[in-house]
């Protein structure tokens, strides 16, 4: 038997590749799904299943490309009605795959059709259990993502509770608990950045295992909750209903556009520039109005936070060779609509003599001489309000970075504005934001929020 967790930083996603005796099973795959059928054609091993735990909210899985592909019977919990050919399994039910069998149970709360499956070796002993959402390491799955009609998250949360005292916690402590997310998912809110951990560990330090009670699990639960991400329903309703293959995307948006064809395509769609080089390499020149979204942080998530609309034509701007990378990364979260990307990088616009940007981009040290000459300079933190609560300058006003456009009339044009984050990611990204909506006079902090206080500002 073999087991594989296949982690996807960007997007803090588990997959996982099960394998016995020349049968293999995929749960929770991601869109691009050649790594997983190469991975069985090396083990000689045919991929029979494809097991789902729910409807992700936060990424397109790859679960009908990879059926299309390999001809492996799709297969979810009970609840989850789909818009294409899929095995809706009872609970209880078991799969055999080669000489281990994988047993459904079904957890709902985090969603309806929530469910985990209980991975049992040769001899018919408790090895692991895949949760998807249902338990993290250190955390639970959100329960306020599949509120429909009277449903609360209130009452998801309730059951969610009842899954884990009746489905999970009576299973050995020697169980490992094989999770669809760590830390950096907007899934839960208390993520560990371990990605696997044993069942009894979970029990004794799990906050949400240790509730004494319903009513004290569910208000420890809810508690502190973000607002989701914009295009969470938006991917549920994909993995739902069904999308266009990944091999279609590539081919129509893989094309390398000179500067001139470039500017056309953004002119007659409307497209978003969207530049994802690094924040340094931005800020000293980039296409007028284009937004940074650097490739080199948590960037599908940013994406999916700060452009609304899946349908939004977008024009790429990427390091040489980054090209493909970009246009998958953009398809792991449904944006499918991209035109083409700058053939050459931005080096051929400047060449080609076309209008070019910039961001004053300062120092922490050359940001403390400014303060320390003119106190009261206006501060932006975009970091979360947890962060902004924790530790801020004196001074600062918090706008996050995730509701940024919320804050813009409140935002003076006039006066220079030093934008800071924790590490200058995040600033970069709303300095951009910032300055295609007209203010001229952003600056942003580099180093961030540590960088800063080391220079001695406070």
């Amino acid at each position: 038997m073999t087991i594989e967790q296949i982690y996807t930083g960007c997007l803090a996603q588990g997959a996982y590749y099960i394998e016995s005796n020349g049968e293999a099973a995929i749960i929770d795959p991601l869109r691009e799904t050649s790594q997983y059928v190469r991975q069985a054609e090396r083990a000689g091993a045919k991929i029979k299943y494809v097991f789902e735990t729910h409807f992700h909210a936060d990424f397109v899985s790859g679960h009908l490309d990879l059926a299309q592909k390999t001809g492996a019977q799709i297969v979810y919990g009970p609840n989850a009605n789909t818009g294409y050919d899929a095995y809706h399994a009872k609970d209880g039910e078991t799969f055999a795959l080669g000489n281990v069998t994988i047993k459904v149970l079904h957890t709902p709360g985090h969603t309806l059709e929530s469910t985990t499956y209980l991975l049992l070796d040769e001899v018919g002993k408790e090895h692991a259990i895949f949760t998807g959402d249902t338990l993290f390491i250190g955390d639970v799955g959100r329960p306020d993502l599949a509120i429909k009609g009277d449903l609360t998250e209130h009452d998801l949360a309730g059951m969610l509770y009842d899954s884990l005292q009746n489905k999970i916690m009576p299973l050995p402590d020697d169980v490992i608990v094989y999770p669809a997310h760590g830390a950096g998912s907007a899934c839960g809110k208390n993520m560990s950045k371990e990605t696997t951990d044993s069942l009894g560990n979970q029990k004794r330090f799990n906050y949400a295992l240790r509730a004494k009670s319903k009513e004290e699990f569910i208000k420890n639960v809810l508690d502190g909750l973000t607002t989701a991400p914009a295009y969470f329903a938006e991917n549920a309703r994909l993995n739902k209903e069904g999308y266009e293959s990944l091999d279609s995307v590539m081919e129509r948006s893989s094309q390398a556009l000179p500067p001139d064809a470039f500017e056309q395509a953004v002119n007659e769609t409307g497209a978003l520039v969207l530049d994802v080089r690094n924040a340094a390499d931005f800020a000293s020149g980039f296409i007028p109005n284009a937004i940074n979204i650097g490739l080199n942080g948590q960037f599908a998530p940013w994406v999916g936070a700060l452009i609304p609309d899946l349908k939004q034509p977008i024009a790429l701007v990427t390091p040489a060779g980054e090209e493909e990378q970009t246009i998958v990364r953009l398809a792991r979260v449904g944006y499918d609509q991209c035109v083409g990307f700058l053939d050459g990088g931005f080096a051929t616009w400047q060449q080609a003599g076309k209008e070019v940007d910039t961001i004053e981009s300062i120092t922490a040290d050359a940001f403390a001489q400014r303060k320390q000459a003119t106190p009261d300079l206006t501060i932006i933190d975009v970091r979360k309000p947890t962060e902004f609560d924790a530790d801020h300058l004196s001074g600062a006003e918090n706008m996050p970075l995730d509701n940024l456009n919320d804050y813009l009339t409140d935002i003076l044009n006039e006066e220079p504005v030093y934008v800071h984050c924790a590490g200058g990611y995040r600033s970069m990204i709303a300095n951009s934001i910032l300055k295609a909506r007209g203010f001229n006079n952003v600056v942003n902090v580099e180093g961030g929020l540590a960088a800063i206080q080391k220079a001695g500002v406070v």
